[in-house]
């Protein structure tokens, strides 16, 4: 097993940034993990915003997460809805759209799906 290296990146500078509409992902690499810091502007949906970008009905990625700021919904395609609200952690499993709430963006750090959300497909 491979020790892990001491290291600290910002998401200020990330080492990858994707930008589809109304959406910010700053990916980290970090030795055995990749986060992203995701920012999502007012009026950001999936189905609008990143759907175009990864061309699927609704988003496939298994997303576990802290809320930083702003409220988020997610509706889960068998109906199943709730709101992410600052100070909560998450984890989503695949399937689903969620929406940004109010006048305030939405910022979360994400430890599972950064590698791979928003990517083209």
């Amino acid at each position: 097993m491979n020790a892990l290296k001491f290291e600290a990146k910002s998401h200020d500078s990330p080492d990858e940034l994707r930008t589809p509409d109304k959406t910010r992902v700053e990916v980290v690499r970090l030795p055995g993990a990749t986060l992203g810091r995701f920012k999502l502007e007012p009026g950001w949906k999936w189905s609008e915003c990143v759907k175009p970008v990864v061309k699927t009905d609704s988003c496939q990625m298994a997303h576990v997460g802290h809320v930083l700021s702003g409220t988020l919904t997610v509706k889960m395609n068998d109906g199943t809805q709730k709101t992410l609200s600052p100070g909560m952690s998450y984890t989503i499993p695949p399937g689903h759209d969620a929406w940004v709430e109010g006048n305030d963006g939405f910022v979360g750090i994400e430890v599972m799906s950064a590698e791979q959300y928003a990517k083209p497909s």
